[in-house]
């Protein structure tokens, strides 16, 4: 049976990579798409609760049935297993992205994108998060492309891991080849920007600058980015700290 692909993102319905990623899925099965209606940058495994959900029908272009949904990610994905597949069928991927900015390292928890590929996860899908380290509207992809396909069509011969997924990454320009890696150590320092209206007041912008805790490492996301490789980071959504576990048992004395 040919392989049901679901696509989303959290750049929206609009953006030029989720259209680049389905088309790159529509070389290896049928998609099926379902994107927030607008933006949704940073919304991490966010949900709605305290509103409706609604999604409408986009267009069917060939393998590709497109929807829009007015939540989350996660939503997304929530929505499109419960009201949107065809019936009896369950995807056999689930890929978000293409993101338009990086995603590598502690951005990995904050992002819309592996939100929706944790969720995935979680529902028993393989799963494959991809963002490239270009923030523009017209980001070009043609490089990132064949990686995207060749990682997908890999997950879909040979499957992952239960509870893993996949968070991967490229930067832009000419890319080196493929780096399996582990997620660096890093943080966001000077998060916002204070600016004042045309009244007097205060306001804050988002803004920040990444500090690579470990620059020396050469084994991360953030190493294989700088040297132009596309970075694979096998992600576990079970954030228990195993070695912490055994070494904290004594507490239960207290």
């Amino acid at each position: 049976m040919t392989p049901l692909i679901l696509v989303t993102n959290d750049d929206g319905i609009q953006a030029k990579g989720l259209g680049v990623l389905a088309e790159l899925m529509a070389g290896l099965g049928d998609v099926l798409v379902m994107a927030p209606e607008t933006p949704q940058s940073g919304q991490s495994n966010a949900i709605t609760s305290a509103s409706p959900l609604r999604f409408r029908p986009v267009d069917r272009e060939g393998r590709i049935t497109r929807y829009a949904c007015t939540g989350t990610p996660t939503d997304c994905v929530k929505m499109a297993l419960e009201a949107a597949l065809p019936a009896g069928r369950q995807p056999d991927l689930l890929v978000s992205g293409i993101n338009h900015g990086s995603n590598a390292a502690i951005n990995v928890i904050y992002s819309g994108t592996m939100g929706a590929v944790f969720e995935g996860c979680e529902c028993g899908i393989p799963s494959i998060g991809f963002s490239l380290t270009d923030h523009g509207r017209d980001a070009d992809f043609t490089g990132f492309a064949p990686y995207v396909s060749a990682i997908a069509r890999r997950v879909l011969a040979e499957g992952l891991p239960r509870r893993v997924c996949l968070n991967v990454n490229a930067p832009t320009g000419t890319l080196r080849g493929v780096r399996v890696v582990r997620q660096s150590d890093g943080y966001w320092t000077k998060g916002f920007e204070r600016r004042t209206d045309p009244y007097g007041r205060d306001y804050y912008w988002m803004t920040g600058e990444f500090v690579n805790s470990e620059p020396q490492a050469t084994d991360t996301d953030e190493w294989a980015l700088a040297q132009g490789y596309v970075s694979i980071v096998p992600t576990r959504i079970d954030l228990t700290d195993y070695g912490a576990l055994q070494a904290m048992k004594g507490w239960e004395s207290l």
